[in-house]
């Protein structure tokens, strides 16, 4: 990886740990300053299966901060593709775009800020990869839009599928596996990783 994109991601965990000691909750306005951002095994994780792939259109749906942002654009600019990453909260997603830059990867992401359902529903190509971590309860309406983009040999990765678990989470496993084409397997990566592949 460049020194820039180290650094950013060396930026990032920093502030994940500050996060974890309570510090950085809101800023002065009330903004929920959280990250929620995935661990480094995690992060390394999702950028060796977007490496694994020729070219290929990456779908992030939950910016939020943009630490998985970075590890995704990285290995879709390595592998000659592109990411498009979707969060509802504009602050956030001007914060990411800026650490984006800050890496180098700014020409490599399409920041799209509003409704993700909305966001998907109107992409106009297919995709080679998704990464899902939204709120629990889009995981299933996100899942029945971008199930109809897939590329054959899609993977779809989904995040806090063994903590903090639930019932939208529960409904997100079943309906996975209700879909015709999809294989998937839970893996103890972070808090739990989702991983499947659509057959077509």
């Amino acid at each position: 990886m460049d020194k820039q994109v180290v650094e950013v991601l060396a930026a990032y965990e920093a502030r994940i740990a500050a996060e974890r000691s309570g510090i950085g909750q809101t800023d002065p306005d009330g903004r929920d300053m959280r990250m929620r951002a995935i661990g480094p095994d995690a992060g390394r994780f999702l950028n060796i299966l977007v490496r694994s792939l020729e070219a290929p259109v990456v779908l992030e749906i939950g910016t939020s901060f943009g630490h998985s942002t970075i590890w995704l654009a990285e290995a879709a600019q390595a592998a000659n593709g592109r990411l498009i990453t979707m969060e509802q909260l504009d602050y956030k997603s001007t914060y990411a775009r800026d650490m984006a830059v800050k890496a180098g990867l700014g020409d490599a992401v399409d920041f799209q800020v509003g409704d993700a359902l909305d966001l998907i529903a109107r992409l106009p190509f297919k995709l080679d990869f998704v990464f899902l971590d939204l709120w629990k309860d889009l995981y299933v309406p996100c899942l029945d839009l971008f199930y109809e983009k897939l590329n054959p040999g899609a993977l779809i990765v989904a995040d806090n599928m063994i903590r903090p678990g639930g019932d939208n989470i529960r409904a997100y496993a079943r309906a996975l596996r209700e879909k015709p084409g999809i294989e998937t397997v839970l893996l103890p990566v972070g808090t739990g990783f989702e991983v499947s592949r659509f057959i077509g």
